[in-house]
């Protein structure tokens, strides 16, 4: 096989000057929680490592999680795919097709030394022909990918821990990763779908540190999932304040009072949702008026929907007060009570973060 060009070899290439390769590294080092000086140390180690080869494999899903990654925009998927990474298989954007697509994945697999992503469930009933690829089940494939790959990355709530496809009666017997394979690193990015500035944060922390992300009692990178949604809300002043959202389309929610009553699963759901958001930053579903379904946690699907979750006993009193509505409050005033409180609370509920992680699981 060719050599394969360095980062910097390929951003010299394609004309992408270095303050933007900066820029970029910069965001990268905040999706990772780092100090914003370690964005030298991320742009370092990329201009100088080989793009890695990756292999995305498609199972037992909607596509959803790859619909995330074509709407990236920091970098772009065309930035991704191009100058970041060598992506060697993902069915739904490569060129070749039928044999031609079989052969870049066997020829990536005999290489080795890949990253393997993982899209989707894995039905295991019946042995595993529920979803076939080439003739060969998704469980074969994975079994066959997974013996020569460096690290699994799951991505989405199908390959996390099995999703929609694994709920009760669970005809084909979906599995998620992590109960198929073992011996080898696996980092589950879970959500539904997850958000792609975490898919590119996670090979960016490999290739920078040589090893994968710290990790929860879940499997997943503690910088995407270390904090409760809850502690970073926009609406968490309107919380403290006991203002809520009543009804859909009532004043408090034409005001953006906080979601809670109406079945937001933000006090007990770890994602970084709050920070780097969707669509170009602009916006993730609490801001735009519709509560958390936690769908970073295992069996969310099966959680009611619209019903308020029990706070008091996942979270310590101080992060939950007992504080009565305030008449003549203005929303401003409220959120500025609210990020006061909220910085205080945050302090008590990182204490019981270990705690709530396991009680997800």
């Amino acid at each position: 096989m060719e050599r394969s060009m360095t980062l910097a070899e390929e951003l010299a290439v394609r004309g992408i000057s270095r303050r933007e390769f900066l820029k970029f590294c910069t965001i990268m080092a905040g999706v990772l929680a780092l100090p914003v000086d370690r964005a030298e140390k991320i742009a370092r180690a990329l201009e100088s490592v080989r793009r890695p080869p990756v292999v995305w494999m498609h199972f037992q899903e909607c596509t959803g999680c790859t619909e995330s990654l074509l709407r990236a925009n920091r970098p772009s998927v065309a930035e991704l795919v191009l100058d970041i990474l060598s992506l060697n298989y993902l069915e739904t954007i490569m060129a070749p097709a039928g044999h031609a697509a079989e052969k870049s994945l066997h020829d990536t697999i005999k290489e080795g030394g890949y990253i393997t992503i993982v899209e989707g469930s894995i039905p295991t009933a019946d042995d595993g022909i529920y979803c076939c690829i080439a003739g060969r089940t998704a469980l074969d494939i994975l079994k066959e990918v997974a013996a020569n790959t460096a690290a699994i990355i799951t991505v989405g709530a199908c390959a996390f821990y099995g999703g929609w496809p694994s709920t009760p009666p669970n005809p084909t017997g979906a599995k998620g990763v992590k109960d198929i394979i073992s011996g080898v690193p696996i980092v589950n990015l879970s959500g539904c779908p997850p958000n792609a500035d975490n898919i590119t944060a996670t090979v960016v922390h490999y290739l920078t540190f040589k090893e994968l992300p710290a990790l929860d009692d879940l499997g997943r990178p503690l910088f995407a999932h270390g904090r409760r949604i809850h502690d970073n809300c926009e609406r968490r002043g309107h919380f403290d304040a006991g203002e809520f959202v009543e009804a859909w389309g009532d004043e408090g929610h034409r005001k953006g009072w906080c979601l809670y009553k109406m079945g937001c699963k933000g006090p007990v759901a770890f994602m970084n949702c709050p920070s780097i958001r969707w669509n170009e930053g602009t916006s993730w579903p609490v801001g735009a008026g519709h509560g958390c379904i936690a769908c970073g946690a295992p069996n969310f699907w099966e959680m009611p929907a619209y019903e308020p979750v029990p706070i008091h006993v996942l979270t310590p009193p101080t992060t939950y007060p007992e504080v009565e509505p305030v008449k003549e409050m203005s929303p401003i005033t409220a959120g500025v009570i609210g990020a006061a409180v909220g910085v205080a609370a945050g302090v008590a509920g990182a204490v019981a973060v270990s705690q709530i992680a396991k009680k997800e699981e």
